[in-house]
């Protein structure tokens, strides 16, 4: 694990394998940013020069090296790019990801020191965090891992004897290890990630954290009536698990319910997927890997609110025993559905959880999950969308993620293609409805579950929760861990009273 630390020293005292500074681009050329400037010092200030002969335009993600002047113990310069030059200071999200690619770039290093601007606690923050998310590797079934992550990170800052400066870190280190523990749920192989194996994994969180863990395995929810689960997990060797994570303040004044997609592989059961659609489907649990994440960095910084986590795991699987298109469900709660299609599976277990939540009367309920291909289709690969029984709450989610620097966006809830869900003959509820919008109709199905008088909002996080291509400023190829910080940021604001 990277350790992750800060100092006022010089960066010219700092003895590592690397020092990364910042660098941007100017009217005139390149422009070395705040806290570059010790190292611009040992260059004699020829620094910029000596870049700009190297390559370097100053553009995001852009990193270049060079080995370090003398007067410096570090042995290498790594110079990453901030965009476009400004005179009031970097968004936390550009320095996060300047960070992140540093970060990346020297993977393998024992020590890195970020000299980047730093000089406010929000800054040292997302200098922090991004470095920590841009240092994460998975590794776990290669023989030869190669390049491990930077194994220490040390960001410099002027502000002596600050308490915020420290608080900055600790905070960063608890959002950045939560969210690399669920990258790392995320990418495990199905075949060692199951219903029962992460319950097992909530299990030693909770115990590690002080945290309280209830799991309903196959029986409790058969006895129970959770017909979601059962009959989305029914066609599995694997049974499906409920898993209840509960953290609690003595001076808590609301109660928030998490609630996360836990399919740990979807197949699309009978309604299988085509060829092409399987290879990534390890994914589908990426909601309850955040809403477990969110809850233990929750308990790590000791919000004063209180979060219940409601994991809703199940493997979706073709067999003898699967549920079949046309076969009828009786959900938690009593509702009847219909299922048209074994593959929006994700609604049903969610169904479930969203009942058993509501029956604690949280003031809030949020949903999040990989739901469709159609939200996919709506915002892309980077943007989650997220809906709504109250409107003041979705557009409070939306600003919270975009202030974290999770790019969402808010969408409806359209009451007419509610009917389309509604006009099964045999049951309540269709699983499925109008095949345009097919975003938009699962949230509808949802909020047909959610007690009255409870807001509720969903996150549908399907495009940003796995990402396919190349790494990019602190989001590595494969989980991503989306949606985490927006959990946490608005817990923290509830907490906060805001």
């Amino acid at each position: 694990m990277t350790a992750l630390s800060v100092s006022t020293s010089s960066a010219a005292a700092q003895r590592a394998d690397a020092l990364v500074i910042g660098v941007a681009k100017g009217p005139k050329g390149l422009v070395l940013a705040a806290g570059a400037e010790a190292v611009a010092e040992a260059f004699e200030g020829k620094l910029a020069d000596v870049l700009t002969t190297l390559g370097a335009s100053g553009a995001e993600g852009e990193a270049v090296k060079l080995p370090a002047a003398a007067g410096l113990k570090a042995g290498l310069v790594l110079a990453v790019g901030l965009g476009d030059a400004v005179e009031d200071g970097y968004s936390a999200e550009t320095l996060r990801r300047a960070a992140g690619v540093a970060a990346r770039t020297l993977g393998g290093a024992k020590k890195a020191v970020l000299a980047l601007p730093a000089a406010s606690a929000e800054e040292i923050e997302a200098v922090a965090l991004g470095a920590l998310l841009g240092a994460y590797a998975y590794t776990t079934y290669k023989g030869d891992a190669g390049k491990g992550p930077v194994g220490e990170l040390v960001v410099l800052t002027d502000r002596k004897g600050s308490k915020d400066a420290k608080a900055a870190v600790e905070r960063a280190t608890a959002i950045g290890e939560e969210m690399n523990r669920a990258r790392d749920l995320i990418n495990a192989a199905p075949n060692d990630l199951n219903p029962k194996s992460f319950a097992a994994i909530a299990q030693a969180a909770g115990k590690e954290h002080g945290l309280k863990v209830e799991v309903l395995d196959e029986k409790a929810l058969a006895k129970g009536g959770f017909g979601g689960l059962l009959g989305v997990g029914t066609g599995s060797a694997n049974p499906p698990r409920l898993v209840k994570v509960a953290y609690t303040h003595p001076k808590a004044e609301k109660t928030l319910a998490f609630i996360g997609k836990g399919i740990t592989y979807d197949s699309g059961g009978i309604s299988l997927k085509p060829a092409g659609h399987n290879e990534t489907m390890k994914c589908d649990m990426s909601g309850a890997a955040a809403v477990f994440a969110a809850v233990v960095a929750a308990k790590r910084l000791g919000l004063r609110v209180n979060i219940t986590a409601w994991l809703a795991l199940a493997e979706n699987m073709p067999s003898g025993t699967a549920t079949r298109p046309g076969d009828v469900l009786k959900m938690y709660g009593g509702k009847t559905v219909e299922v048209l299609n074994t593959d929006a599976e994700g609604r049903l277990v969610l169904a479930d959880a969203i009942v058993r939540a509501g029956e604690e009367t949280p003031d809030v309920i949020v949903d999040v999950a990989t739901l469709t291909g159609a939200m996919v289709l709506a915002l892309g690969n980077r943007t989650f969308g997220v809906m709504a029984n109250d409107e003041e709450l979705r557009t409070r989610l939306h600003t919270t993620s975009e202030t974290v620097g999770e790019a969402s966006w808010p969408m409806p809830l359209p009451a007419d293609m509610r009917k389309s869900m509604t006009e099964s003959s045999i049951a309540d509820l269709a699983n499925m409805g109008e095949r345009m919008g097919g975003g938009l109709v699962a949230g509808l199905f949802l909020q047909e579950f959610v007690a009255e008088g409870i807001s509720w909002a969903h996150l549908d996080i399907a495009g940003p929760a796995f990402h396919e291509g190349a790494p990019f400023g602190y989001t590595p190829k494969g989980g991503t861990g989306s949606a985490i910080r927006t959990l946490v940021r608005y817990a923290e604001d509830v907490a906060a009273g805001v």
